[in-house]
């Protein structure tokens, strides 16, 4: 890869931030709007980090959880076809399969906001299935207490919203 693909490469995971920066901000229509255009240049066939980086903000940028559930399944498709040598040349210390406890985590929550809670029990049965690539941090810890809580909604316990934020390795 050239040196002028890498910079161009950085600059996408740049602005992919920035509109996250606004999510989290509450400004969720610019956000939308930001990621969409960037999902626009990307395309669906785009670098499978940066659809499954956009797509997995995307979800959380959505009003109608149908909408959220279809970004969610773009982001896990996307990983899907990520392979750690293109990782590491954004975030050196992080695996792929560190990012399927949040993506399986993140569908089994659409699948309860879609009352089809046997889907959801599906995906948090992966999420915690994958949970021996998370590391022992901060996010690691996150993703785990979210899981647990989600299994808590799905005995039928009350509980916070499962989302456990960015992928390891990734700042807003």
């Amino acid at each position: 890869m050239t040196e002028q693909q890498e910079a161009s490469e950085d600059a996408v995971m740049t602005r992919i931030g920035q509109a996250v920066i606004l999510l989290h901000a509450g400004d969720r229509e610019e956000a939308r709007n930001r990621f969409g255009e960037l999902w626009a240049e990307i395309g669906e066939d785009g670098d499978p980090l940066h659809r499954c980086t956009l797509a997995h903000y995307m979800a959380d940028a959505q009003d109608d959880p149908a909408d959220e559930l279809a970004w969610d399944l773009r982001a896990l498709t996307a990983a899907d076809g990520l392979g750690d040598e293109r990782l590491a040349r954004h975030e050196p210390d992080v695996a792929v399969r560190a990012f399927y406890p949040s993506l399986h985590l993140n569908l089994a929550a659409d699948y309860l906001k879609l009352q089809r809670p046997d889907a959801a029990r599906i995906h948090l049965t992966r999420a915690r299935a994958a949970t021996g690539a998370l590391s022992d941090d901060g996010y690691g810890h996150g993703v785990r207490a979210a899981i647990a809580r989600l299994e808590q909604r799905l005995a039928g316990e009350p509980g916070q919203e499962p989302r456990p934020g960015p992928f390891p390795g990734q700042h807003p």
